[in-house]
């Protein structure tokens, strides 16, 4: 086994066609997919979440894919940590893996592996930030903490996001390092990563947006989210703030009609395309691809290889 152990990543904006090249490549490599997807964790949560399908998943092996029930909640750290004991697993048995997604923190965690969950909550202080952020202009206050104590974090961080900013000022407060300058850890990381993004045109990515979205409402999101709080999954659930979930919830109450509900959702994807471009400009270690470019994918496996 080489010192480092190779991973390979495939990354970009949603809708910017990720799933079907990675499952082309990882098929004809032999290799496993883990995915670096912060919803597709979570089970019984389909349509909202693109999760590959059974038949993509007997294609090829996928990793952190329904790992957990929407009631729980799933820290960045835990990500990390499972995902690390995933590639030594394979390492070990001589097989790779390709890490496929979009989630920016997930990503950084990876690469980056820092001690950004490592301090303790505390559940007081943590119940007083819920509480302030329970309207528009709490979320506002609670940011405004956020950009006092950090204001890297904060630039990053949506004023949407009440659940990473909530933790980010419980982390700089708990030990008086800014979340942004946690130390990381001593010893070098054992990974070695390559990292593929892809890109596309901002007007054609945004139609794909608004096209994938009209999708999963025929496909039924409504009554998925529907049948997640019939079963009791909380509307506060971590996994309820998902975009489409916590979109659709006022929908199925009766509060907004399905296409009200589908361009708010359309809107806050094309908005989280944004970050995630934004994200990944600086990483500079991140190669662009074109994902219209047709060779494309036979560039990716040079890459990759």
């Amino acid at each position: 086994m080489p010192d480092k152990i190779r991973c390979r990543v495939l990354t970009g904006p949603t809708g910017a066609g990720k799933t079907e090249l990675a499952l082309r490549i990882a098929e004809e490599n032999r290799w496993d997919i883990i995915c670096m997807d912060s919803m597709q964790i979570y089970r019984r949560m389909d349509i909202g979440t693109a999760k590959p399908t059974k038949e993509e998943q007997t294609r090829v092996t996928h990793h952190m894919v329904d790992i957990i029930e929407p009631e729980a909640s799933f820290s960045v750290s835990q990500y990390r940590d499972q995902a690390e004991a995933i590639i030594r697993e394979l390492a070990k048995a001589g097989r790779e893996a390709l890490f496929v997604g979009g989630t920016g923190l997930y990503l950084e965690a990876m690469i980056h592996p820092m001690a950004m969950g490592s301090a303790p909550a505390n559940p007081e202080r943590r119940a007083e930030l819920k509480r302030l952020a329970e309207t528009e202009e709490g979320k506002k206050a609670l940011h405004s903490i956020l950009e006092t104590l950090d204001p890297q974090t904060a630039e990053r961080l949506p004023i949407n996001d009440v659940r990473r900013t909530i933790r980010a000022i419980e982390v700089t407060e708990n030990t008086g390092i800014p979340f942004s300058r946690q130390p990381a850890r001593e010893e070098d990381s054992p990974f070695e990563w390559t990292m593929v993004s892809l890109t596309m045109e901002r007007e054609k990515l945004y139609r794909r947006i608004n096209q994938r979205v009209t999708r999963m409402i025929e496909l039924g999101l409504k009554e998925e989210v529907a049948g997640l709080l019939r079963d009791g999954v909380p509307e506060d659930a971590q996994s309820m703030s998902g975009i489409g979930y916590r979109q659709m919830i006022p929908c199925v109450h009766g509060e907004t009609s399905t296409e009200e509900a589908a361009e708010e959702i359309r809107l806050a994807s094309r908005h989280y395309a944004k970050r995630q471009m934004t994200f990944l400009r600086r990483i500079p270690e991140v190669i662009y691809l074109d994902a219209e470019d047709p060779g494309t994918e036979q560039k990716m496996k040079e890459v990759m290889r």
